[in-house]
């Protein structure tokens, strides 16, 4: 089979951020009595195909590619022995699934699972047969809305655009009545009652995004010392105390208690999903607020959970170990906090973290998590420049550009990678092109730590000077004033401030943590 070639897609000409492989079945398996041939080298040639156009792009290119998966059509020639018999559309496009999850993807290449999306509508509705005969369109019509918000989904995953956390309302939303009227006796939650059940399966669904990632925050209308004893106290409540990272539980507006929760928590208004049973709170947060996603609700709350999980508000494009972990940071982050609020003096607290920061400038692993990082972080984040997870590779790859992973943890436990680097040489200088860190760890000298590190890996490559860039954004002004503080000179104003540091005049300074370096590729 020849291989295609770069020249045939003239779309590569346009410097595309995104592909997107649009494949359908019928290009792939246009015959539907393909069981009585040999099945499986059917199967391998389909995928030497795909595998062919996706080097044509790679090879040109660094842009993000998105290939979806291909659904069968709804016609059975075996009835419900369709998926065991070799050859068959449903065994074909079960078995060109798997393996293109399995054997294609790779960093830089995200899926888009449009098998999911015509399950969801039914693929006899999926395939309009009449549509594909009159103008080859590949789905119903009614359905290119779904299809391109779930691109566009992908595409804002990619380039760190997902949220990542989900404000839930009490009353009605996460148990049925009001606990102030009704008391705890009296709020309908728990299994043998169906509306019961419908607000339990609302906490499944929290619960199931918390494992995954997802801050949960409670923003609610109450008397909080009423609402935290049902939480902390019913019986059939699957949500506690600590699977919440914040609460807001007051008389005021929902809009400025939504503010103050992104201020608490260092996160964007853009990155909040309201849930909230009353359309009256949510037309006030939409208007006073309308960086927050606040999804419609019909009045039957059977269809919450399902709006939840298949609305496409947390789609992502991986997952580490930091996401898993992430509920549990910020349940940790408030007992720092009230270890710093016992202690009188910072930098006897600081020590008393025990912290330990590991460097790693030639790591085969964490990439994905560096990508995330570098996507999603808009207040630490000196240059707000947005990298895919193949260019990312390509600078890990390349020997005159220095990647760099921090990782910290201290007593309380590990809190990931909190921070990354890429330095780009420049006339013997080390351009930062970025730096990012997690704002969960400001105030605690990791960026005196960071430059210390800068400053020695610098000084072993023989770099005259660190040129730091700060190009302002609505979300960066916590470190406006970075720089400077860090002892760099200011010497230019070009594509922002350019900062300065002479590595031969830079002393290395003390800071409250233990400093670890993995430098041999591990």
């Amino acid at each position: 089979m020849q291989a295609a070639t770069s020249e045939e897609y003239g779309v590569l000409s346009e410097n595309p951020d995104a592909i997107l492989l649009a494949l359908d079945y019928r290009a792939y398996f246009p015959d539907f009595a393909l069981f009585d041939q040999d099945a499986d080298n059917v199967l391998d040639q389909a995928l030497a195909r795909l595998r062919g156009l996706i080097s044509a792009f790679q090879a040109e290119g660094s842009a993000a590619l998105l290939v979806q998966t291909i659904v069968a059509p709804p016609e059975r020639i075996f009835g419900s022995f369709d998926r065991r018999q070799p050859g068959t559309p449903a065994w074909l496009a079960a078995r060109f699934n798997e393996r293109l999850q399995t054997e294609i993807l790779q960093p830089g290449i995200s899926l888009v699972d449009v098998e999911a999306l015509a399950t969801q509508v039914g693929v006899a509705a999926w395939y309009d047969r009449s549509q594909y005969m009159t103008a080859r369109l590949p789905y119903a019509a009614e359905y290119v809305p779904l299809y391109a918000d779930h691109v566009v989904r992908v595409i804002a995953a990619i380039r760190g655009k997902g949220r990542k956390v989900l404000v839930l309302d009490l009353d009605n939303t996460l148990w049925g009545g009001v606990i102030g009227d009704d008391g705890m006796e009296g709020i309908r939650l728990g299994s043998g009652d169906p509306v019961g059940e419908a607000f339990l399966d609302v906490q499944r669904a929290a619960l199931a995004l918390t494992r995954r990632g997802i801050l949960l925050a409670v923003c609610s209308k109450n008397e909080e010392a009423v609402a935290m004893k049902a939480i902390r106290e019913h019986p059939e409540m699957l949500l506690r105390e600590k699977d919440f990272a914040a609460f807001q539980i007051n008389w005021a507006d929902k809009a400025s208690n939504l503010r103050i929760l992104s201020e608490r928590l260092s996160l964007g208004l853009d990155s909040f999903v309201f849930l909230d049973d009353n359309p009256f709170e949510r037309d006030q947060v939409r208007k006073f607020t309308p960086m927050v996603l606040a999804p419609e609700l019909p009045s039957d709350p059977a269809a919450y959970a399902r709006i939840l999980t298949i609305g496409g508000f947390f789609e992502t494009v991986a997952f580490s170990a930091e996401d898993r972990m992430r509920s549990e940071l910020y349940a940790v982050d408030r007992r720092r906090q009230s270890l710093a609020a016992q202690s009188l003096d910072l930098g006897e607290y600081l020590r008393s973290l025990q912290m330990e920061a590991t460097f790693s400038t030639g790591s085969q692993h964490g990439w994905s998590r560096f990508t995330q990082l570098i996507n999603k972080s808009n207040q630490f984040n000196l240059t707000t420049r947005r990298y895919t997870e193949t260019e990312i590779m390509a600078a890990a790859s390349d020997p005159s550009i220095l990647t760099m992973q921090v990782r910290l943890s201290d007593q309380f436990g590990d809190n990931g990678m909190i921070s990354a680097l890429i330095c780009k040489p420049a006339e013997g200088d080390w351009i930062i092109d970025t730096w990012v860190m997690s704002c969960r760890v400001l105030g605690r000298e990791v960026e005196r730590a960071v430059l210390n590190r800068l400053v020695e890996e610098g000084r072993a490559a023989g770099i005259r000077r660190l040129i730091g860039i700060y190009r302002k954004t609505e979300r960066n002004g916590l470190v406006a004033g970075h720089y400077a503080k860090l002892g760099f000179e200011r010497i230019a104003t070009e594509d922002g401030e350019r900062w300065a540091l002479d590595l031969a005049e830079y002393s290395l300074r003390d800071v409250p943590m233990l400093v670890k370096c993995e430098n041999d590729g591990g």
